[in-house]
């Protein structure tokens, strides 16, 4: 008998649309014979389910829905949500509750990486390089030129909690900072502020497969415009080669530090890691826990250079969080 997978895509945050995407090429690439696949869409407004050509309002506590008058579960949920509920750990918990099982990180992992600051700050014992960086608080008191003594110029601004480069600013200019700050403020109440590090942007997807850790072949990002941003990803304004032009040793210092990310955070299923090379060495910027997986997005991209097809890995995350569940409803 088929399992009945429900697909959670959308979210409460800026990149609803882009896990829409995400989602909608998950519901495309699940094996029909397998799995009976049914969209849950999470928005401000509420989460619906998506069957039978009916929208259906979901009873979140219990994660079923009504249909002429009969409750249907899931068996297993599959987790697309890029941002609040799905990235920060929220949708993880509400699962671990039910007793459903789920792809991906636990919620203690998905709460830690969510936050971009706390994700470096955990990894710093593990000797992950790293830019020098800030943490900016709400309603906090801070100067923009001590931030610009301290780590330089040009630097980065970000939102501290945010994915597709939402919120994100590179400031040239001291006087420019606290228009940055602002835009990322808009995004979230905490922001980072990071020193520009100049050299081989890469992107690199790490997955469970068949009972291994699998590093991906990485990606080299070329943007066109003044860094990797919201444009740059999704509007065709950069070049992206996979796998990235590194040299031996360069390749096997990201494997070996991609890998260690991985396995030190305790992800699981599938992730994407953003590093750029300062000489042969390469420094962490920040890992996402559920990578974009549009046509557009890197981890399909690296994926299918080395052979794995998305249907046969989605089914592996699929069945290994099936075996795996230990929750208890």
């Amino acid at each position: 008998m088929k399992k009945h997978i429900a697909v959670v895509m959308g979210g409460t945050t800026s990149e609803h649309a882009i896990s829409i995407k995400s989602g909608k090429e998950v519901m495309r690439h699940l094996s029909q014979k397998l799995f009976e696949a049914t969209a849950v869409v999470i928005s401000s407004d509420g989460w619906t389910v998506h069957y039978a050509d009916q929208q259906i309002l979901l009873t979140i506590d219990q994660f079923t829905f009504d249909y002429n008058g009969k409750e249907i579960a899931f068996d297993a949920v599959f987790n697309a949500v890029h941002g609040v509920p799905g990235e920060n750990g929220d949708l993880q918990t509400l699962l671990e509750k039910v007793g459903l099982p789920y792809t991906g990180c636990s919620a203690e992992v998905a709460r830690l990486t969510y936050n971009k600051y706390e994700t470096l700050e955990f990894l710093k014992p593990h000797g992950i390089h790293m830019a020098k960086h800030q943490i900016i608080q709400k309603n906090s008191t801070w100067s923009a030129a001590h931030i610009v003594e301290d780590l330089g110029l040009p630097c980065f601004v970000k939102a501290n909690k945010a994915g597709s480069s939402f919120g994100v600013v590179k400031v040239h200019k001291v006087e420019d900072m606290h228009q940055a700050v602002q835009t990322a403020m808009n995004e979230d109440d905490e922001v980072l502020v990071e020193r520009f590090l100049a050299g081989t942007e890469v992107s690199i997807g790490v997955i469970q497969y068949k009972g291994e850790v699998v590093v991906l072949p990485p990606t080299e990002i070329i943007s066109n415009n003044d860094f990797f941003d919201y444009a740059a990803k999704y509007e065709g304004n950069s070049k992206e080669i996979t796998p990235a032009r590194l040299s031996d040793i360069q390749l096997a210092n990201l494997r070996k530090a991609a890998k260690k990310v991985f396995v030190s955070l305790g992800a699981r299923g599938f992730s994407r890691s953003d590093f750029i090379f300062q000489g042969d060495t390469p420094f962490f910027l920040e890992l996402n826990s559920i990578p974009g997986l549009t046509a557009q997005s890197l981890l399909p991209q690296q994926a299918r250079h080395v052979g794995i097809a998305l249907t046969d890995l989605f089914t592996d995350m699929i069945n290994s969080c099936l075996k795996n569940n230990t929750f208890e409803a």
